[in-house]
């Protein structure tokens, strides 16, 4: 009896939400296409959009959004106007979509030719097997070399004949110290062994490189190897080299907030290398926002690069903002295009927007937090059915990340139908 009871209730209290929910909704929903992600009117440019469009989504935000917070704001990319929007200007949990913003903001101060270098040095006159000078290694802030990685440098050593160094070893790291939890971060979001090795702080640095001396034979003072910076008159014999884009593959399509960490470091060291390399990335994505999204700065709060911190807020409109920034700017739009995952085929997409109406079709980046409750996020490209390119953001909380992802596939369809 308690059971019949209690379900009717449900039904009739989710039944009133959906009343409410839609009514707010409908209030509005669409744009004329006269003004711009700003709100500033503009010429039209010629280009309609599919009004069929904006009623079809329309219908199914009302349909299947019954309880928590959503929002959500729909670009015409081709005609260069909004179609559909709820909440676009309300902050809400950004989760990893955060990423989108910090690699597109990353791309346009480094470049998408970017390459993370990695030196080695030597000063002095080898004679005989012996060096009589000194090594440098000098790191930068390449995220993906590991300690195995090392091999490279010292067998460059022997290939030059050096068996011994009479001289001293200088670690020349880009960053001395580890990387360190975001402050709202929660004790198991820092999974520090997952990071690259010029990430686990100087001192780590130098004991892995003499293990790596040692393992090739070559002699050396274990006192005289120190952190400090390259000497002058040292040579460069030995360089690698890893693009940029090897950073971005993982940290969109495989989601890694070990990338977007270290990409984060990476646009604060680029952007002011005497300061905090964190803090300096968040006031660069800070001043992204404003000065070549023209967005207000109230449209973002930023507290990493990754996403794993829940005080991460974006909204849907600043969101799209990027997408469309990323397609006007070709050689970004090409990253974009090649990593980020496709729905039901690669990365975070192939089992979260997978329903088989829409497999390859929608690029996209998703966002999950389960804590505090139900952060779900998605934000990308696809092609509607006059074949028209849209971008899109799609955010929810206080709602089941399972329910999150039945919506967003189902907007998704009616996208591209």
């Amino acid at each position: 009896m308690f059971h019949n009871i209690y379900g009717k209730v449900k039904i009739v209290l989710l039944t009133v939400a959906a009343i409410t929910i839609s009514s707010s909704i409908t209030s509005c929903k669409v744009n004329n296409g006269s003004k711009d992600l700003n709100g500033n009117l503009k010429s039209d440019n010629g280009i309609s959009i599919d009004k069929e469009l904006s009623s079809r989504v329309d219908s199914c935000f009302n349909k299947y959004l019954v309880y928590g917070h959503s929002a959500i704001y729909l670009l015409d990319l081709t005609a260069d106007k909004p179609v559909y929007w709820y909440n676009k200007d309300s902050l809400m949990h950004s989760a990893s979509c955060m990423k989108l913003l910090s690699g597109v903001a990353g791309l346009h101060l480094l470049g998408t030719d970017y390459k993370y270098e990695t030196r080695l040095y030597i000063r002095g006159d080898i004679n005989g097997d012996t060096l009589n000078g000194d090594v440098t290694f000098q790191t930068g802030l390449d995220p993906q070399l590991l300690t195995t990685d090392l091999n490279l440098f010292t067998k460059r050593l022997r290939q030059k004949g050096i068996r011994k160094i009479d001289g001293n070893i200088y670690i020349d790291a880009a960053l001395t110290e580890p990387v360190k939890a975001e402050e709202h971060w929660y004790p198991w979001d820092l999974t520090f062994n997952r990071f690259g090795l010029l990430y686990k702080g100087g001192d780590r640095v130098m004991r892995d490189f003499k293990a790596s001396l040692n393992a090739q034979g070559i002699k050396y003072d274990p006192n005289k190897v120190n952190l400090a910076k390259t000497p002058e008159g040292s040579r460069c014999i030995y360089k690698f080299y890893r693009p940029i884009g090897n950073v971005i593959k993982k940290m969109w399509e495989n989601s890694s907030n070990t990338q977007g960490t270290s990409l984060l470091y990476t646009i604060g060291k680029a952007s002011n290398e005497e300061g905090n390399f964190a803090e300096s990335g968040i006031d660069y994505m800070k001043k992204f926002v404003t000065d070549e999204l023209n967005m207000p700065e109230s449209s973002a709060e930023i507290h990493d690069g990754c996403g794993l911190c829940i005080h991460n807020k974006l909204t849907p409109e600043l969101l799209v903002s990027v997408l469309r920034y990323g397609y006007y700017n070709k050689p970004i739009y090409e990253m974009m295009k090649r990593y980020l995952p496709i729905s039901g085929k690669t990365g975070s997409m192939r089992r979260e927007i997978s329903n088989p109406k829409i497999r390859g079709k929608i690029h996209a980046k998703t966002g999950t937090l389960s804590h505090p409750y139900g952060i779900s996020t998605l934000s990308g490209f696809c092609k509607g059915k006059n074949g028209h390119l849209l971008c899109f953001a799609i955010m929810s909380y206080d709602m089941s990340v399972l329910d999150a992802r039945m919506i967003q596939n189902k907007m998704c369809v009616e996208f591209t139908k």
